[in-house]
């Protein structure tokens, strides 16, 4: 069971850190005219690769249950729908630097948890 969490962690931990020094930064270059339907496009296919993977950590967690790790994919999922879900919201109706910023400053709790949720699973 832990190898499985391991591998899926690892897909989620290099998936959320191309996001945060790649992919959300980028938001900021892309063609003010098109940015909406950039948005949309983005979240209909990240979503594609993240939510399966999301829920198969939530399903692991839960079957092989350790608080801290619970705890830790707790704080990712409520930061999800509770900070970054909501700016993706603001900018599917288009460019809104600030919402891309703060969407950039609120990704690094995920980031950072993901990490430390990898490297509790590894040295355990």
């Amino acid at each position: 069971m832990l190898t499985i969490e391991i591998i899926i962690s690892s897909g989620l931990l290099v998936l959320i850190w191309i996001i945060q020094i790649l992919h959300y930064p980028s938001f900021l270059f892309v063609d003010r005219t098109r940015f909406s339907h950039f948005e949309q496009f983005h979240t209909k296919r990240i979503s594609t690769i993240v939510l399966p993977l999301m829920i198969a950590e939530l399903g692991l967690v839960l079957v092989d249950f350790r608080p801290l790790v619970f705890g830790i994919v707790s704080l990712i999922w409520l930061s999800t729908f509770f900070l970054q879900v909501p700016c993706h919201e603001k900018l599917k109706r288009g460019f809104d630097e600030k919402v891309i910023r703060k969407l950039i400053l609120t990704n690094w709790i995920r980031t950072s948890l993901w990490t430390i949720k990898f490297l509790v699973l590894v040295t355990t």
